[in-house]
């Protein structure tokens, strides 16, 4: 029975696990469903597969240039703690758990697909290396329990194939507030950090104007350009962090920030500058592989929707509301990042001493992409007061879930690192807790709560998302008011209002 192991392991570990792979086979069997010629079907897959490689390729440059940048932001701060880095805990436990994370992976999707036909749930999950993320999770957590193998592919499977097809829906009415008009939804698993900011933004940010419409002066309109933008923010928060760890740690622990390249403090500040247009490089790179997914993928799904799933809507990566608020993503970013530091500072002054939580240092990628996100999601609903702050809210989320998280991860809970997105926190806390109830009571909750996500999802497509629910009505309301009273106060009389009079007519004509 190896070689079984060793196909569902190649499966997942070689194609499924590839969001690029996935992303085009799948685009390439929705162009086969169209009956496109054998070149459309081929161009339109690879295309596809190649906007998810220049995504990934892009996320290799935010890492590569966000890295050095870490380093210095704990140097300065003397923090030491756990950095959550999704990656970093799933290799340690593929070598435990590689055969059931397989089974998982494999069996979760497909449960996924059949959830999606016979539910109004019609969501494709296809962001693949969330979806490796969240089977290993389970598994780590379940395995906790010693549940037999069998049980933990069984009750994993059911598990995974839920939260597939239920995250999708129940951030769908704020994921077409920001933009798509209901095709597309977010297939990543930091979904509560995006509903948590979109509905801050409705709290915050009823008549705060949007970050793309944000007034530059003359000699400042090259900001409008968001990859100009970018680039030039993160070069001085670059000069600026790596001035302070400069001063704080000296020249030979400084210069070691960028492996030891630096061969004076001028070369080692023009290193930081160069950083940070890297950054800007970077998401660049990543706009324009989201547009070039879109231009294919969005038509492939026809074919899907007509012959697989009806109506299916592709759940995509995160960075796929990028393109929709530029501004909004280097705002959200920043926020999130501010509200990680609060967040380290009240685990540090209060809930360490209190109650032994972990320190979880903010890691910037993490907060890069979810907080990006969830500033795109904030601005939809509450413009620039709600882009701030409901990224500040992601945040805080993102760092003490993964805190609370390590409780339930056995000895993994020691590994210094853990998962970092918001969804792997509160499942995953869920689920750990659960199964503590015994081997027939912790399957008795786990079905609870597997019942309960369903329905609440099923409950959210019917009623909220199919009826059009917009959570950004009252917001647009507010502004159409305050613009119709500003015209208004601009007519009064004494006043020229530039529009001329109609002539009276006289009575007898």
């Amino acid at each position: 029975m190896d070689w079984v192991v060793d196909v569902a392991q190649f499966i997942v570990n070689e194609i499924l696990s590839v969001p690029a792979y996935l992303v085009g086979i799948i685009t390439a069997v929705g162009l086969l469903a169209l009956r496109r010629s054998t070149g459309q079907v081929v161009g339109g897959g690879l295309k596809a597969a190649l906007g998810f490689l220049l995504v990934s390729a892009g996320a290799t440059l935010v890492t590569a240039a966000l890295d050095p940048l870490g380093k210095m932001v704990q140097g300065s701060t003397g923090a030491h703690g756990v950095v959550p880095t999704n990656e970093a805990i799933v290799g340690i436990a593929q070598d435990r758990f590689g055969a059931q994370v397989a089974w998982i992976m494999i069996l979760g999707f497909a449960l996924a697909l059949v959830l999606a036909r016979v539910t109004p749930l019609r969501y494709v999950f296809l962001t693949g290396h969330h979806m490796l993320f969240m089977a290993t999770l389970l598994t780590m957590v379940l395995a906790t329990a010693d549940m037999p193998t069998l049980e933990v592919v069984a009750v994993g499977t059911v598990l995974m194939g839920v939260m597939l097809v239920a995250m999708p829906a129940l951030a769908q009415p704020w994921t077409r507030r920001v933009g798509g008009d209901g095709k597309i939804a977010v297939g990543h698993f930091g979904t509560l950090g995006y509903i948590a900011a979109g509905a801050t933004g409705q709290l915050v940010g009823r008549r705060s104007r949007s970050t793309e419409e944000m007034k530059i002066p003359e000699g400042l309109r090259f900001l409008r350009d968001s990859m100009v933008a970018t680039a030039l923010s993160m070069v001085l928060i670059y000069v600026v962090v790596a001035l302070v760890f400069l001063g704080r740690a000296g020249q030979d622990e400084a210069f070691a920030a960028f492996g030891d390249r630096s061969t004076g403090v001028g070369d080692y500040l023009m290193q930081a500058v160069m950083q940070g247009l890297q950054f800007g490089i970077a998401v660049a790179v990543i706009l324009f592989g989201v547009r070039t997914i879109l231009g294919e993928l969005v038509p492939a799904f026809q074919g899907i929707a007509e012959r697989v799933v009806p109506g299916a809507v592709p759940a995509l990566d995160a960075p796929i509301v990028f393109p929709f608020a530029q501004n909004a993503v280097l705002i959200g970013f920043i926020s999130s990042f501010v509200g990680g530091l609060v967040s380290l500072g009240l685990l540090a002054w209060i809930f360490d001493p209190a109650f032994g939580m972990a320190l979880i240092l903010p890691g910037l990628v993490p907060h890069f992409f979810t907080g990006g996100a969830a500033g795109v999601f904030g601005n939809a609903t509450g413009g620039r007061r709600g882009a701030i702050a409901g990224a500040f809210v992601n945040g805080v989320i993102i760092t003490f879930l993964p805190a609370l998280l390590l409780d339930v991860l056995g000895s993994f809970g020691k590994a210094n690192t853990t998962f970092g997105d918001a969804d792997f926190g509160w499942f995953g806390i869920a689920s750990g807790y659960a199964v503590k109830a015994g081997p027939v009571g912790g399957l008795l909750v786990l079905l609870v709560l597997v019942v309960a996500l369903l329905a609440l999802a099923i409950w959210v497509q019917k009623r909220v998302v199919l009826t059009g629910w917009d959570p950004g009505a009252r917001r647009d309301a507010a502004l159409a008011a305050a613009k119709e009273k500003a015209d208004t106060a601009s007519e009064a009389p004494g006043k020229p209002s530039g529009k001329a009079k109609p002539a009276q007519k006289s009575k007898d004509t």
